[in-house]
């Protein structure tokens, strides 16, 4: 035992100092590329800031001058008012389409679906005309028997104007949208916690107010918000009605003094200002119904 005892002390290796932190040496990551990257676009900004500042094109008096000018801001009133009305009307009809969508009945789920297909494949500025010259495809429209005696009938030559042809056409294309993303919101719910609260006895109003809407409302919202923003920027196809919104007003003005560029970026930076409006607003509304989520 003591020859085995001395031939294994012979032949120990010496003590190691990996167990020692004052003698490890700590290597950091290196990323060169991502430095190398980072520096490509701050010289990428850089250069681009530089462009907007110097170059004499862009005009940034007349952009001032303009920013707040009355007709500017009255066009923006009217892109405010159709982007808000468009917006109710639009979610208003999306939330009587989607229960459509998903009802057992198979005549509502035909009409629903019939309609978002419909309303989603033509292109915006197409309806808008078609509601604007409602009154050469039906000239007069009456009230009575269906299929039968009419007892009152109204022209339709001025029954829509510009403004209302605009609204109607923003609104009922925004309802087929909306309806797709509340019922995305709907059947993200699990449907078992309604079975459970309809055994609890909880009424059917109750279950859809403290259980089906809060957590489909975490769904709805960021797309919802979403469309509120495409909304507001579908606005400027107005134009072809010749409404005073913000991007018909800018084409008026500088169709009299020309200066395009300018005037475009008048309307630009209004579209960029009311979107950060509307992302805030998103964001403290997301907040609200994430309550009790995230911990």
């Amino acid at each position: 035992m003591s020859v085995l005892s001395s031939a294994r002390a012979g032949t120990e290796p010496p003590p190691s100092t990996a167990d020692e932190p004052g003698r490890l040496t700590v290597v950091p990551a290196r990323h060169p590329w991502r430095w190398i990257g980072a520096a490509a676009v701050l010289v990428l900004v850089a250069q681009f800031t530089h462009g907007l500042i110097t170059n004499p094109g862009w005009d940034w008096g007349t952009f001032a001058g303009y920013f707040f000018e009355e007709s500017v801001m009255r066009a923006l009133l009217v892109t405010l008012e159709l982007t808000f009305a468009g917006a109710v009307l639009g979610f208003l009809g999306g939330i009587v389409l989607a229960p459509m969508r998903l009802s057992h009945n198979p005549v509502l789920r035909a009409v629903s679906w019939t309609y978002i297909w419909v309303f989603r494949s033509v292109p915006l500025i197409v309806q808008l005309l078609f509601w604007a010259n409602l009154g050469y495809l039906y000239d007069k429209l009456q009230i009575g028997v269906p299929f039968g005696p009419g007892f009152a009938g109204f022209e339709t030559a001025h029954l829509v104007s510009s403004f209302g042809a605009a609204l109607l056409g923003l609104a009922l294309h925004e309802a087929a949208y909306a309806a797709e993303i509340v019922r995305a919101g709907i059947i993200s719910v699990d449907q078992r916690q309604l079975e459970a609260a309809a055994a609890l006895g909880i009424p059917r109003l109750r279950q859809f107010r403290r259980i089906l809407l809060p957590q489909a409302m975490r769904a709805i919202l960021p797309s919802a918000a979403n469309e509120l923003v495409n909304l507001l920027k579908s606005t400027s196809v107005v134009y072809v009605l010749a409404i005073g919104e913000l991007f018909y007003q800018v084409q008026v003005v500088y169709g009299r003094n020309g200066r395009v560029v300018p005037l475009l970026m008048v309307a630009t930076v209004w579209y960029v200002v009311l979107t950060a409006v509307l992302s805030v607003f998103q964001h403290y509304v997301e907040r609200h119904f994430s309550r009790g989520w995230r911990r």
